[in-house]
């Protein structure tokens, strides 16, 4: 290495490991929304006034159902395509696969993965056809698969209203109107999927959290010994600090509540369905670190650097939106199995809006989403859902209010993240253009 070199070496180096500035105000500012509903879940679980166990039981039982469906949003945000409120027609592509499963009366656990089997070919063809589309309208792509939710909403509608019994024949009272054409609108799914994956194995919630805990713990400890060897990465040492400090919360909590004896500590919970959510984290961390995931990065940072680099741009963003709506139709029939209940013309229409006012409450925005932004988010979201119309009731006397207002909390909080990011957006350029001149 020669002489001229080593101050250059020295100030990347000193650049690397400096150790970064703590601006609460920005910090403040960028999770402004998840410190809003911190807030609101903390003032309406005070006014709901109900029973700790039932919270908890709720709030776990949505998260297992709800979660997969907001996962399947970060693979297009991390292409630069925001947030995809088409993953509805992913929710349509398996509950067509639904619909064929339970005329054909196969049920149970078989019946499940046949569906999720069976919506993979009809989520690939209506998520080619997605991306095929949103290419055409790069830049509002939010807006564009939105409306062709809305589109794809008619279409699924005349199939099941008039093409059935009519070009296509389906012959069973249980699902065809008492006419002979058409789907019936509500379907019990009872005899057919009904817990088919939560059903598999179920176990106390607070021990597993207690050993999560624990290896997390151990991990992260770990991670912070070996980064303070390591000058290069003592960066990341606040980051590893923080998961040590909550694990170790999570441990000393567990502990307390399985030794108070209360009925918090009998709460259970869907492994199965629990395991499935976990591979699809481990499904995105992965996938990021493959060639795929690094050119999903490079188009969404930059579409023009992209295609410079020789990477196929249009090609890149379809794959993105395709993996999202077959996640999508998974995450429906992980929703559906739960719920024990198709609406056949319904149960898909909010799937899009309640997700991605979920990811956007856990601090992620149209360029950014993280697993624990989707997770965090899911939480606070559904804890609203669980608390909002007890809260309307003790407050008001109505607890339809409660219902109204956590509608008016959806859309209000995608409005709310949209404009903020809008407003960060005008920010970064006068900024840039300052800093030129």
């Amino acid at each position: 290495m020669t002489d001229q070199n080593k101050p250059l070496l020295e100030d990347v180096k000193t650049s690397v490991i400096r150790k970064p500035t703590l601006n609460l105000k920005q910090i403040a500012f960028d999770n402004i929304v998840t410190i809003i509903f911190v807030v609101i879940c903390f003032f309406g679980l005070i006014l709901a006034k109900q029973p700790a166990a039932f919270v908890m039981n709720e709030l776990v039982l949505r998260i297992a159902r709800n979660s997969f469906l907001v996962l399947s949003l970060i693979i297009p945000v991390l292409a630069g395509m925001g947030l995809n409120f088409g993953i509805v027609i992913g929710a349509m592509a398996g509950q067509i696969a639904l619909i064929a499963v339970t005329h054909w009366q196969i049920t149970g656990m078989k019946g499940f993965l046949l569906a999720a089997l069976i919506s993979v070919p009809f989520a690939l063809l209506f998520g080619w056809l997605t991306g095929k589309i949103l290419n055409k309208t790069k830049g509002q792509e939010m807006i564009t698969s939105m409306i062709l939710g809305f589109f794809a909403m008619g279409l699924y509608q005349f199939l099941f209203l008039f093409l059935i019994g009519t070009l296509i024949p389906m012959d069973n009272p249980v699902l065809v109107l008492s006419g002979g054409v058409g789907i019936k609108n509500t379907i019990d799914l009872k005899d057919g999927i009904l817990y088919a994956l939560d059903g598999i194995y179920k176990t106390r919630f607070f021990p597993a959290l207690a050993g999560f805990s624990v290896i997390t713990a151990v991990f992260s400890l770990f991670k912070v010994f070996r980064v303070r060897k390591d000058e290069i990465e003592r960066v990341r040492l606040p980051k590893y600090l923080m998961y040590t400090v909550l694990s170790l919360t999570g441990i000393v909590f567990s502990v307390v509540v399985l030794n108070s004896k209360s009925l918090v500590a009998m709460i259970k919970f869907p492994v199965a369905t629990i395991f499935s959510i976990l591979m699809l984290c481990a499904f995105n961390l992965f996938i990021v670190r493959t060639k795929l995931g690094q050119d999903f990065r490079t188009v969404g940072q930059d579409m023009h650097v992209a295609k410079v680099s020789g990477i196929n741009v249009d090609r890149v963003r379809i794959i993105s939106i395709m993996i999202s709506t077959v996640l999508a139709a998974w995450g429906q029939l992980i929703f559906l199995q739960n719920i024990g209940t198709l609406n056949t013309y319904g149960s898909h229409e909010q799937v899009g809006m309640f997700a991605v006012a979920s990811i956007l409450i856990g601090g992620a925005s149209v360029n950014k989403a993280t697993i624990g932004q989707a997770i965090l988010g899911t939480t606070l979201f559904h804890l609203m859902f669980i608390i909002s119309p007890f809260a309307g009731k003790n407050l008001f006397g109505n607890a339809q209010i409660g219902e109204y207002f956590r509608v008016f909390v959806a859309y209000g909080v995608i409005g709310l993240s949209l404009g903020l990011h809008a407003w960060k957006t005008q920010i970064q350029a006068k900024r840039k253009q300052l800093g030129e001149e």
